[in-house]
């Protein structure tokens, strides 16, 4: 790989939301105001996607106090904490510019009622988690024959130890004995009691 797509690489993400034209999405961006961080919510409808790789953008588009507003997200980075699909609409074309000079309901996309909202993600990187599996692997394997390796025993360590006994697994029978709490006796008396009684 070349040394620029491997540090592009680097900075994808490892899932991003799939997103079409048309759909009205709430992006929740991490906004840095002095020391303080906090997440602002922008609602609207995505006009336009570009580019590819690190540099895949999208412009949604909203009218906030009859003031049109666009903004343009960079879809991995860092800033963007997530993307959700709040309605699916219907788009014929790849830019939706025509929707600036519309005003009211006339500025929305028509609704995709038969689509399903799911935020679907795209995956782009494989989370590596089979590579510690292996190492686990291969260490309970070096302690497994290091175990082995002590169980073998040479003819001249056999000379210097006492000879020990082989460990034989016997099946032997588990007893168990039940004692019970309640005393015959106190329970004659009981008995008794109540024959009197009556």
């Amino acid at each position: 790989m070349d040394i620029i797509k491997s540090i592009e690489h680097e900075q994808l993400k490892n899932k991003i939301p799939d997103l079409h034209i048309g759909d009205t999405v709430r992006v929740h961006q991490r906004i840095k105001e002095g020391n303080r961080e906090r997440i602002q919510v922008f609602e609207g409808i995505i006009i336009k996607k570009q580019g590819g790789g690190v540099n895949a953008t999208f412009t949604v588009r909203r009218v906030a106090y009859g003031v049109g507003v666009e903004k343009t997200f960079l879809i991995h980075s860092p800033m963007v904490e997530k993307i959700e699909v709040v309605r699916v609409g219907k788009a014929r074309r790849a830019k939706l510019y025509y929707l600036r000079d519309r005003i009211g309901k006339a500025a929305k996309t028509k609704e995709n009622l038969a689509a399903r909202i799911e935020n679907k993600e795209i995956t782009l990187k494989e989370d590596m988690v089979e590579e510690p599996v292996a190492e686990e692997v291969a260490e309970n394997e070096t302690v497994a024959e290091s175990t082995v390796t002590e169980n073998v025993t040479t003819p001249a360590e056999t000379e210097e130890a006492p000879e020990e006994a082989p460990a034989v697994e016997t099946e032997q029978p588990v007893v168990e004995e039940t004692v019970d709490t309640v005393k015959e006796e106190t329970v004659e008396e009981v008995k008794d009691e109540t024959k009197t009684e009556e």
